[in-house]
């Protein structure tokens, strides 16, 4: 089971980042051991011009499902209109979606739930998504009716926040074809002189060569805000691929007074589901709050980060992310120190950098991508994961990843009928080489199976 490194190594890893873990004391014993946020304060705010924006901001891209009559997966809009409601009159004002999220139903569930408030309580926002398709000469008609489609899907007559969606991905050619030369930034930066667009931006990932020239021609366009990922784990050690460090991201964003969006705070829930050493030494610092709060407080600190988005799928992580917002208690120095010691630790743990947006599905030949990734992750999270049939635990550890594997994904949606077509990668934000990875978790399934790994 190799990904850069062989069992063996990695089992070496596991102790040296154990080692290694043990020796953060400094650090944390300087961390801010401050008593946990009881969450009963107002919301935290940034403002942009006139708009003041809730600091906690919610990412429609994860809303739960349920079936039909049919047997059909759909949003469940009860409960959606429930999390809407609760968010609202807890603060929280800004609604981050997009004609992608949610296989195409995010839009439409969202505006139900949002037109039953009044239009001044809250700002929403949405993005022209078409950097995973190649339209041809229909590039800028399709793209009109994409962006029309918005407005009648939400059921609104302007959109507060709208996004050039995921540019960076195909460099600098893919950004021309799509968006410039066909004059579609010039027809938004017109949408925005007549009031329907309110505050025109970008979300990026890829490459630099894109969000630099973006930035090049910001005097012409005048950027509202822009959007990035930013966490701890990609502030200097974004994985190569479709990301750049969020350090670099954001201080030019800084340098030009642009506000920052971010996405992915929690990195796909990565960094609210820790292997078990870190946990324990981020519990130690601040025993009575969420390892997720250590993650946004960090992104929500620096002072040009406009807005954090969080898609909340359950009451749960709603209630517990407002502890962090109402009000923000921002890290101090010495806790970013050792949040970026944690950082350096976590990247030895050999997994998929997956953050279930969903963006690849659904797969023509039926793959529940995101769940197989998602079991072989918290697996190596929670350090369950059978490395080496000489190892102590081992006949335990395969039971437990096999059993599991059936129970996440079901077998007809498994990794073993990946055809490797590649439909899935234009798709996908963090550049994952994804059938690749689906046939490397297949090998390792067919040999603990086989009992010969």
């Amino acid at each position: 089971m190799e990904k850069n490194i062989t069992r063996r190594d990695f089992l070496k890893k596991s102790a040296v980042a154990g080692a290694a873990i043990s020796t953060i004391s400094a650090c944390n014993e300087a961390a801010t051991k401050a008593p946990a946020n009881p969450g009963t304060g107002e919301m935290t705010y940034r403002h942009l011009g006139k708009d003041k924006v809730s600091l906690l901001g919610y990412g429609c891209m994860r809303w739960p499902f349920t079936k039909n009559d049919k047997g059909e997966d759909v949003v469940d809009q009860e409960q959606v209109n429930a999390l809407v409601d609760y968010a609202i009159e807890h603060g929280v004002n800004y609604f981050d979606t997009a004609p992608v999220y949610c296989r195409g139903l995010s839009e439409e569930s969202t505006g139900i739930a949002l037109r039953r408030h009044p239009r001044d309580s809250y700002f929403i926002a949405t993005k022209m998504s078409t950097f995973g398709r190649e339209l041809g000469d229909k590039q800028y008609e399709k793209s009109l009716e994409m962006y029309e489609n918005s407005f009648k899907k939400l059921g609104v007559d302007t959109i507060d926040y709208y996004l050039i969606h995921a540019v960076g991905g195909g460099g600098l050619e893919k950004l021309h074809r799509n968006f410039l030369d066909i004059g579609l930034l010039d027809y938004f930066m017109g949408e925005r002189e007549k009031g329907r667009i309110r505050n025109l931006g970008f979300s990026f990932h890829g490459d630099q060569a894109v969000f630099d020239y973006l930035l090049s021609i910001h005097d012409k366009v005048h950027w509202d805000f822009v959007q990035i990922q930013m966490n701890y784990a990609d502030w200097s050690h974004a994985k190569e691929g479709r990301n750049v460090n969020a350090k670099y991201l954001y201080e030019e964003l800084a340098k030009r007074d642009i506000p920052a969006v971010i996405m992915e705070p929690l990195l796909g829930g990565r960094l609210a589901n820790l292997p078990a050493p870190l946990t324990e030494r981020l519990k130690a610092a601040r025993p009575d709050e969420s390892i997720a709060s250590w993650a946004f407080r960090f992104t929500a600190t620096f002072p040009d980060v406009m807005c954090l988005l969080s898609g909340m799928t359950y009451q749960e992580h709603l209630e517990d992310n407002l502890k962090t917002f109402c009000p923000l208690d921002p890290v101090t120095e010495k806790e970013k120190a050792m949040l970026e010691e944690v950082a350096d630790i976590l990247f030895d743990y050999p997994m998929v950098d997956c953050t279930a947006c969903q963006y690849c599905m659904p797969c023509p030949y039926g793959i529940d991508i995101p769940g197989i990734f998602s079991h072989y992750n918290k697996c190596i999270t929670e350090g369950t994961i059978a490395t080496d049939s000489q190892s102590e635990g081992y006949k335990k550890a395969r039971r437990a990843f096999l059993i599991g594997y059936d129970r996440s994904v079901p077998k007809l949606h498994q990794a073993a009928h990946c055809i490797n077509c590649g439909q899935c990668m234009p798709h996908c934000p963090q550049g994952i080489k994804i059938p690749g990875e689906l046939r490397r978790i297949d090998a390792y399934v067919e040999k603990l199976k086989q009992d010969k790994l």
